[in-house]
């Protein structure tokens, strides 16, 4: 999943690996970059609100997925106007993108969700294999500090905090995934956006929370990069 840093990357990574002195201060680190505050909370969720509020009032797939799109556009403008990131916008402009392609393609409006009940099962079971082969994907956080993108796996213990990581990291996924493919085959799309809301920032939430809890009970040593 992870490719070797290019020698730009490492340059750039290298300073943020001297202020963590910790695999667990590491992992904060890049996990607070990963996610966007409330902001990109409330970025990612609109447009599935406007999908749905809109489906569910009209049952009109298309007119639907206008407003879904329109949302994320609105959004998009916001940032750029603000000249603020747009990243978690793209991101959200490019789900619903997908997801739009799916629902038309199909005519279904349920197939709005399949892309992110299909991403979470790949996610999960990649993730899964991960920690199965020991290199668990949480490892690369690491390697991302501290330039070396393998240097960790030579430290067992790493290795094992990695992999606990990782489970937690997976979890919300299953939930999703056990919770909204039986909803998806049941063509319920009011329960779908409503799931995808109830299971998505909250739950992921409580899966980061849960490893800021595992993290706070540690201090393993970052591994020494060779040079």
């Amino acid at each position: 999943m992870s490719e070797p840093a290019s020698s730009t990357e490492v340059e750039a990574a290298q300073p943020a690996a001297s202020s963590h002195d910790t695999v667990e201060a590491a992992v904060r680190a890049q996990l607070t970059k990963a996610f966007g505050g409330l902001r990109g909370v409330l970025e990612a969720a609109v447009p599935t609100v406007g999908f749905t509020g809109a489906y569910l009032l009209t049952k009109e797939l298309r007119l639907s997925l206008v407003v879904g799109v329109g949302a994320a556009l609105v959004l998009l403008a916001i940032r750029l106007i603000q000249k603020s990131t747009p990243q978690f916008v793209v991101n959200s402009l490019f789900g619903i993108g997908i997801a739009a392609f799916f629902a038309l393609r199909s005519g279904k409006a349920q197939d709005v969700f399949l892309p992110g009940i299909l991403y979470n099962a790949c996610y999960a079971a990649a993730m899964v294999l991960s920690i199965l082969v020991r290199w668990p994907v949480v490892g690369f956080l690491i390697g991302s500090v501290t330039g070396d993108p393998t240097a960790w796996h030579r430290d067992p213990a790493i290795v094992r905090l990695c992999s606990r990581l990782t489970w937690l990291l997976l979890i919300p996924c299953l939930v999703r995934v056990a919770v909204q493919w039986p909803l998806y085959l049941a063509g319920e799309v009011g329960w779908l956006g409503a799931s995808k809301l109830a299971l998505g920032w909250p739950l992921q939430v409580a899966g980061l929370a849960a490893m800021v809890w595992l993290l706070a009970r540690g201090r393993t040593p970052l591994p020494a990069t060779e040079n």
